[in-house]
């Protein structure tokens, strides 16, 4: 209702995000590593691309010239923004996914559903990071450097295979919960 302070309950995430009973506090539902370490990340990422962006702007109106440089750093930036955003939202099971077919089935086969596309998921990005790596490694022979600011481009492309395993680690910290859970 509009003008009405909703109350705790209101305003509190449901037992799952998606249609599970455990409550968020079971401790077989709680991920081991805390996502407080991809909120960090996730935040660090989001001050420096503001930061990054302000100096832009305030340099473009003042000087009317550009660090236009600088947006090999922001693009990067936004890359692990991305990623690190996933794997908290894995291991939170908030990530984007089409429920309506899935929410029409009895429980047994729903999370039958649910650790075939957890597992799926989990190829995907394992792909990802074996075809990051080798990315990665052709980037450090070649010793490709960044058209911007001409840094070693390894310098950019290892991270997309460290923040692949971590989504892979965070997918099977969930996949095991799940499989516990029964």
């Amino acid at each position: 209702m509009a003008g009405r302070a909703g109350t705790e309950a209101e305003s509190a995430p449901a037992a799952g995000a998606h249609g599970d009973e455990s409550p968020p506090d079971d401790p077989r539902n709680v991920p081991r590593v805390p996502i407080q370490i991809e909120e960090a990340a996730a935040a660090i990422a989001m001050a420096l691309i503001c930061l990054i962006t302000f100096a832009n702007v305030v340099v473009r109106y003042l000087t009317n010239a550009s660090f236009a440089f600088t947006e090999e750093i922001s693009v990067f930036l936004l890359v692990v923004l991305t990623l690190v955003g996933a794997a908290a939202a894995f291991a939170r099971d908030l990530n984007i996914r089409v429920l309506f077919f899935a929410e029409m089935l009895p429980a047994r086969p729903r999370r039958a559903l649910e650790l075939t596309s957890m597992v799926l998921s989990a190829v995907l990005f394992t792909l990802v990071a074996w075809y990051g790596w080798r990315f990665f490694l052709d980037d450090w022979k070649f010793g490709t450097t960044s058209p911007g600011l001409g840094i070693p481009q390894w310098m950019y492309s290892i991270w997309l295979v460290v923040l692949s395993i971590a989504i892979v680690a965070r997918l099977v910290g969930r996949l095991w919960r799940v499989w516990r859970r029964g």
